[in-house]
């Protein structure tokens, strides 16, 4: 009994494939799972001895949403993430109760501009703290900036392109700059690169508009361990300090796995 208040099985209630390997996954919220915007939650499924696998995955959706939804890509070689892409609706999966993490906007102190940055499924809990209202009533500008290797791999594309969710403010919309990076080709309409290299190059910021200034702009770094590694290098040698508890700054970031 103990373990079942820990985590329970939830219902899946949806499963979109973006592409073979990428796919959103819904399912129900055990009551009075609370978390904010950007933090994430473990997901396990039963591995072949009956014994839970556990991963970490960022939530989705808002906490004001009823239905939990997921950002997966499938690793062949992984443990849990084949058997999440063959789960269907009316399936089973466990959601532990207590949510974590610390790419959350309360790490921050002042700030006019918020960037998030992210590569692959590093978008979710970006989009998650889009469909937030605090987000828009608190930043004068938001820039969101996603990179794929392919344009295939543009999972929320339509979503941030056209943004529009019930709890924001449609007159705050205008707020928000997307952009997006590809990698492996040259695609219409999105920039050729690593993030990295495109703001050593100072194509990000003339893309957006605008520049960086650690006194006015709160960035969020969310994806691949490499790039993360990168970015934190880049924004610390131009005065960005990294956020922590006891010293809030204008830098926080999160490796996805």
């Amino acid at each position: 009994m103990q373990a079942q208040t820990k985590y329970s099985p939830q219902t899946v209630t949806g499963v979109h494939f973006w592409t073979p390997t990428i796919f959103s996954i819904k399912t129900t919220r055990p009551p009075g799972l609370q978390f904010a915007p950007g933090q994430f939650v473990r997901l396990g499924l039963p591995g072949d001895d009956g014994n839970l696998i556990w991963r970490a995955y960022s939530f989705v959706n808002s906490p004001a949403e009823d239905t939990l939804e997921f950002y997966v890509i499938t690793i062949p070689e992984g443990l849990l993430t084949p058997r999440m892409s063959k789960l269907k609706v009316g399936d089973e999966m466990f959601v532990d109760h207590t949510s974590y993490g610390f790419l959350t906007l309360d790490r921050f102190t002042g700030g006019n501009d918020l960037w998030l940055l992210a590569t692959g499924t590093g978008l979710a809990p970006f989009v998650s703290i889009l469909r937030d209202p605090a987000v828009w009533q608190r930043f004068e500008k938001i820039y969101v900036v996603h990179s794929v290797r392919w344009e295939r791999d543009l999972a929320y594309y339509e979503e941030l392109r056209h943004f529009s969710h019930p709890d924001v403010d449609p007159a705050l919309v205008a707020k928000l700059h997307f952009g997006v990076c590809v990698t492996r080709e040259q695609t219409p309409g999105a920039l050729f690169g690593r993030i990295t290299s495109l703001l050593e190059s100072g194509e990000l910021e003339q893309s957006m508009g605008t520049t960086l200034d650690p006194a006015t702009s709160r960035i969020m770094v969310c994806g691949n361990p490499d790039m993360v590694k990168e970015l934190r290098a880049w924004f610390t040698g131009k005065g960005y300090a990294v956020s922590r508890t006891a010293t809030p700054g204008p830098l926080v970031l999160e490796k996805q796995w």
